[in-house]
C-alpha cells in the first residue's frame, strides 16, 4: 500500500458523518425500558403506596 492509499483508508475509517454515537441510542433504550415499566407497573405501584400510608395513619 502506498501513502495515499493508506490516508484515503484512515480518512474513510475517521468519517463518521451519518453514525449515530453508541452512548445516544443507549439513552434512548434505557429512556424508552423506563417508559415501558412505568406504564406496566406505575398503577401497581401507586396502589401499593395507597395502601402503604392508609396502613400507617391507621394506627
Amino acid at each position: 500500500m502506498d501513502g495515499s492509499q493508506r490516508s484515503s483508508l484512515r480518512d474513510l475509517a475517521e468519517d463518521e458523518t451519518g453514525d449515530v454515537p453508541g452512548w445516544v441510542l443507549v439513552t434512548l433504550m434505557t429512556a424508552g425500558l423506563v417508559v415501558a415499566i412505568w406504564t406496566l407497573a406505575g398503577p401497581a405501584l401507586a396502589d401499593l403506596f395507597e395502601q402503604a400510608l392508609s396502613r400507617v395513619s391507621g394506627f
